[in-house]
């Protein structure tokens, strides 16, 4: 193994994983939501930011959309 390395003659090239880097975001998330994550994570050995991510990948990939009715004002 060589004591020094030279890199100087090393051509550059583009990172081929820069499409899939993660982009940092600020979210507002209720502390039950934050904790509940936050246990699940614990219990499967992995980050619970990690944990958030995959379960939103998740509902991408089976193309889940969330279904609100809100009352209407007439029931008031």
């Amino acid at each position: 193994m060589k004591a020094e390395y030279d890199f100087s003659k090393m051509k550059a090239r583009s990172n081929p994983y820069a499409s899939k880097l993660k982009k940092p975001v600020t979210l507002r998330l209720s502390e039950d939501v934050v904790e509940h994550f936050k246990s699940m994570a614990e219990e499967a050995g992995v980050p619970y930011q990690s944990l958030i991510n995959l379960y939103l990948r998740d509902c991408l990939t089976h193309n889940r959309r969330i279904r609100i009715k809100w009352p209407s004002a007439s029931a008031a």
